[in-house]
């Protein structure tokens, strides 16, 4: 469950990378950033690095997309295990 709670978090920064992105398409020498996410041991991270490139927005729309997508199904992992041990528990009980 701790990988599920550290990939939301990581998809957050990266949601929070691409909407700087797109507030900043129209300023001049904007370079957008670039983020992918990592696995290191059990956490996921997101890493950003600055490009030399503008926004491109039929990019960053698809990213936040696939975000809220990634989110939404580390959040049904959490709802499943917290089923999964409430079941257990009205067992022992």
């Amino acid at each position: 469950m701790q990988v599920n709670v550290s990939s939301i978090g990581a998809h957050n920064d990266w949601m929070s990378n691409s909407a700087n992105n797109v507030a900043n398409i129209n300023t001049n020498d904007f370079e957008a950033s670039e983020t992918t996410l990592d696995n290191e041991n059990t956490e996921v991270v997101a890493n950003s690095n600055q490009t030399q490139n503008r926004t491109d927005l039929a990019k960053e729309l698809t990213n936040q997309i696939s975000i809220t997508k990634g989110v939404e199904a580390n959040t049904q992992a959490i709802k499943t295990a917290d089923k999964l041990i409430g079941s257990l528990l009205d067992m022992t009980i």
